[in-house]
């Protein structure tokens, strides 16, 4: 029995190592990261080193403590104002989106294969959703700096869509289980009164459970390395207990890390430097438990039906659903294409595709099989192309900041205010000469080994270490200040556009310089009226707004989200990239219009 524990201490330790070791391998070359995970479990199984993992229940049971761990995360890490500005797209897709996809990926699973319709749907349902894991890597770890809105909007979407998958793949599993007689009418009423239940309850235990992880982390007097282990228990409980209670606890703590990740808790900093460490190891052990459970030399046998589906889902399913979900909204033709594409299947699909073998279902090991490969194909064709792709359709923002060194410190008794240590970088705006706030005098200066007032210190000078008390809604403010000019290539200049224009000056300019046609309301606006008018009310950095042979484009917005700098090319906007996509309602109405004006 001893000797057992050992060994088994010893293999896991090892593939998490190893998994921990090939990032070096993903950075280096691209690759995805989660594959690697994937592919270092199925080379130590049981067609490869060996190791025999054949437990359902077992692998199901850690998959979803590792979910819970992920999608408590990916809430705590999403901005509210970035879960507002992308809320209703994202809820489209994840609603709406998610059956959409898993009506047309079911269909073509009853043509592609040997399962009846019940069976077909149930496949769609299990790779509906996209991954948090590998979408959230991709953006955040994978560093393509994409425009606002459109990364929010997957970031959101991926975290809260896989609650319907869920209910659907398991209201579908207990269907088949029962060989009932299916009647279409009392099975609709069933499945919405189960939505309905599912979704109101988690949702309210996601908001009440995240209100009392903050009050619960502010009053109790806990020491500072037992608060990320307090939060992630507290989590855990949410998740735990609204399944108990009949609701979906996946969508419970998914909503209790957006609560808790914008309430005042105390210790941010080192809460989530925990959950990163946390997360990174649940998505290593869920990608190893999954790569383990599966048996590669099954796969032969329906490899070209699987691969047939993961086309389909990859070019069909997913860009219908999309385009079908985001055509109210004003998302152009590339963002509705890049949309489509980063719609990764991960861990949560092999999980879910693992119930129908928990509940011994027949066909349940065909339809595992064919969850993988689709998994795979997702991971090697869109996990690779995500990056050449943005660039292909101009989606890729240049960095509005420099290189900036700071450190956040933590001090007891403190819950609304940070220590901040600032190292001054050349060429950065106080390097210069521009004046700190009064709201954000700094408490001390060291320079040359030596410390000193911000008084006595007189101009700051680069290499000067700057340490700034002030309350924690302003350090972005003060990052513009402490941060280089962020260098700019001849491709981020083509971006910018050629010069700079006055957003406070009026648009009558533009219609002087340039005769774009500006009617004469338009141009009693200022340009940054003018140009948020055009852009639907919200301006993001980056936008543009093309106006004849010359462009606007938003170099810069302020915390209030005002646009704060314009950039003005004058050079012929560059053609529409070439994409496979549907119009969106504003694109459509704009040909439509232009159509019906030529013929007149």
């Amino acid at each position: 029995m001893d000797q057992g524990i050992y060994v088994i201490t010893l293999v896991g330790t090892v593939l998490v190592l190893i998994a921990a070791f090939s990032s070096l391998i993903a950075f280096r070359f691209g690759a995805p990261l989660l594959l690697i995970f994937l592919g270092i479990g199925l080379a130590a199984g049981t067609d490869g080193l060996g190791l025999d993992f054949d437990n359902a229940s077992a692998a199901y049971f850690v998959g979803s403590l590792a979910l819970a761990v992920i999608l408590f995360d990916s809430g705590f890490g999403t901005p509210i104002s970035a879960f507002r500005s992308a809320a209703a797209p994202a809820v489209a897709l994840a609603t709406l989106g998610v059956v959409l996809t898993a009506g047309l990926v079911g269909l073509a699973a009853h043509f592609l294969t040997d399962f009846d319709w019940l069976q077909s749907f149930l496949l769609g349902a299990t790779v509906a959703s996209t991954d948090a894991a590998a979408v959230f890597f991709l953006l955040r770890v994978g560093n393509i700096s994409v425009r606002e809105r459109v990364r929010s909007t997957l970031e959101v979407e991926s975290g809260s869509n896989d609650p319907i998958a869920i209910f659907l793949t398991l209201s579908l599993v207990a269907l088949i289980a029962t060989g009932a007689p299916l009647e279409p009418g009392k099975l609709a009423g069933e499945v919405a009164l189960g939505f309905l239940q599912q979704m109101g309850i988690g949702l309210l235990a996601g908001i009440a459970g995240g209100y009392v992880i903050v009050r619960l982390v502010v009053r109790l007097n806990l020491d500072q390395g037992l608060i990320p282990i307090f939060v992630l228990a507290l989590s855990l409980l949410v998740f735990a207990l609204t399944g108990a209670l009949g609701g979906s606890g996946f969508l419970a703590v998914y909503v209790a890390g957006l609560v808790a990740g914008n309430g005042q808790l105390r210790s941010p900093a080192s809460i989530k430097r925990f959950q990163d460490g946390v997360t990174w190891l649940a998505q290593i052990i869920m990608f190893l438990v999954l790569g383990l459970f599966a048996t590669p030399s099954q796969f032969a046998e329906i490899a070209l039906p699987a691969l047939l589906l993961g086309l389909f889902l990859i070019f069909i399913a997913r860009p219908v659903a999309v385009t079908l979900c985001l055509l109210p909204f004003r998302f152009s033709r590339a963002e509705t294409a890049f949309i489509s594409w980063v719609g990764l299947r991960g861990a949560v699909s092999i999980l879910l595709a693992i119930t129908p073998l928990i509940d011994q279902l027949q066909g349940g090991r065909a339809l595992f099989n064919i969850v993988f490969i689709i998994v795979l194909v997702s991971l090697m064709v869109q996990g690779w192309t995500v990056g050449p792709l943005a660039r292909r359709l101009s989606m890729v923002v240049p960095p509005r900041l420099g290189p900036l060194n700071k450190v956040e410190l933590e001090l007891p008794g403190s819950a609304h205010h940070e220590l901040l240590a600032y190292r001054v970088v050349p060429g950065s705006p106080v390097e210069r000469g521009q004046r700190i706030p009064r709201w954000a005098r700094p408490a001390l200066v060291v320079r040359d080994g030596r410390s000193m007032t911000y008084q006595y210190a007189g101009r700051l000078m680069a290499g000067d270490h700057v340490y700034i008390f002030v309350p924690d809604r302003y350090p972005r403010l003060l990052d513009r200040l402490f941060a280089s000019p962020a260098e700019m290539d001849p491709e981020d200049a083509d971006f910018f556009g050629a010069f700079s224009v006055d957003p406070t000056r009026p648009a009558a300019d533009i219609e002087a310089a340039y005769a774009p046609g500006l009617s004469d309301k338009e141009q009693a606006m200022t340009i940054a009226e003018f140009m948020r008018k055009r852009l639907g009310g919200r301006a993001e950095y980056g936008d543009r707004v093309t106006l004849g042979s010359i462009e606007l484009i938003v170099r810069d917005v302020d915390e209030k989200g005002e646009i704060a700098a314009v950039g003005l090319s004058v050079d012929p906007p560059a053609s529409p990239p070439r994409v496979p996509v549907f119009l969106s309602i504003g694109e459509a109405a704009s040909r439509l219009w232009t159509m019906l004006k030529g013929r007149r």
